[in-house]
Parts: C-alpha cells; structure tokens; sequence
C-alpha cells in the first residue's frame, strides 16, 4: 500500500503518510494516486484545482471554509514545515466545533485529508513553507468563510514559533467570526 492512513481524533480527518523510496540520488513519491487514495482511505473523491502558496513564517492562514461549494482538501508542504488545523463544521456532528491538528513538511512528506464541512488552516513553523492542496471543488470567494484562529471556545493550541507571540493574519482572517457567530454546515 503506498499509503499509511492514520485517523486523528476526528475520524474524517486522516494523516496519510506515503511511502518515500530515497537513497544517494535523493527521493521519490507518488503524491497523489486516484486508485490508491481511494483503497487506503475508502474514498473515492474528484479533485478539480490545485493550489499552491508560499508563507512566511509566523503567517497563519484561515481557518477558512466555503458555506455552499464545500471543499475537501488534501494538503502537503513541499518546503519548509507549518501546523496544520482542521475544525468541524458540522453542526449536527458529534465532534463539532472540535480540533484536529497535524505537522506536515516537506521532510517528512505527510499529508492530511480535510473532509468537505470542516474549516481549514495553518501556521507556518519554518522561514518560509510552500502548501499545497488539491480541492474536491473550485474556489467561490462569496462562499469563503473564516473562523476565528484565536476563538477561546475552540482553545486550539497554537505553536508559535520563537519570536512571535500572535500571528501574521490576512485582513478577512483577522475579522473572521467565533464559532458561536459563524455560518455552519
């Protein structure tokens, strides 16, 4: 199996390790592989974008989501290191309004799955990280939502790196809404 897929403590929400075959030359992976994401994780899902942005460190983007038009996301770093969050959405959910976290780097290689329903963000750990993700559905800016990063009902542990004690934040990032404000699913 290419993939190792480990559950966080949101079930929906899977750290997906491929594997990586390296020696003296330097590496290999497949990143993405439609037949073999689907055996490891039981879905079958269509990615239609990819994205890819480049932060500074300090920088948190989101937590983001998009009311209609969700977006499952499979995310990965290919420089540098962030922390990664995942927030459920759902308000008929079990664990809504709950966290999941992961570190992804490019060292590493380990992705996460962000299922539709759950917002999304990062904060990067290393000088500069390059993210990228691939999108089960396109961008509709007059959708996208953001939660707020620093919400006390959502308690999430941020690991700032040395030097900063509040992140670098977006305008529409920084006037995102607490939980108890937001839009659900």
């Amino acid at each position: 199996m290419p993939y190792t897929v480990t559950p966080t403590n949101l079930p929906e929400v899977l750290i997906l390790q491929p594997k990586v075959f390296g020696d003296a030359r330097g590496f290999f992976y497949e990143s993405y592989n439609a037949r073999d994401f689907e055996l490891a994780t039981g879905l079958k899902v269509e990615f239609v974008q990819d994205n890819h942005s480049l932060s500074s460190q300090g920088v948190l983007r989101g937590l983001h989501y998009q009311i209609q038009h969700a977006q499952g996301k499979l995310v990965r770093v290919v420089h540098g290191e962030v922390f990664d969050v995942a927030v459920d959405m759902r308000k008929n959910s079990a664990t809504f309004g709950q966290w999941a976290c992961c570190h992804l780097s490019a060292e590493t290689a380990t992705q996460l799955w962000v299922p539709p329903g759950f917002a999304h963000g990062f904060l990067v750990l290393s000088q500069t990280a390059q993210f990228l993700y691939k999108t089960t559905d396109y961008w509709y800016p007059e959708y996208e939502r953001s939660l707020l990063w620093n919400d006390p009902a959502l308690a999430i542990k941020w690991p700032f790196p040395e030097g900063f004690s509040t992140p670098v934040l977006a305008v529409k990032d920084a006037a995102a809404l607490p939980l108890s404000l937001a839009e659900t699913f």
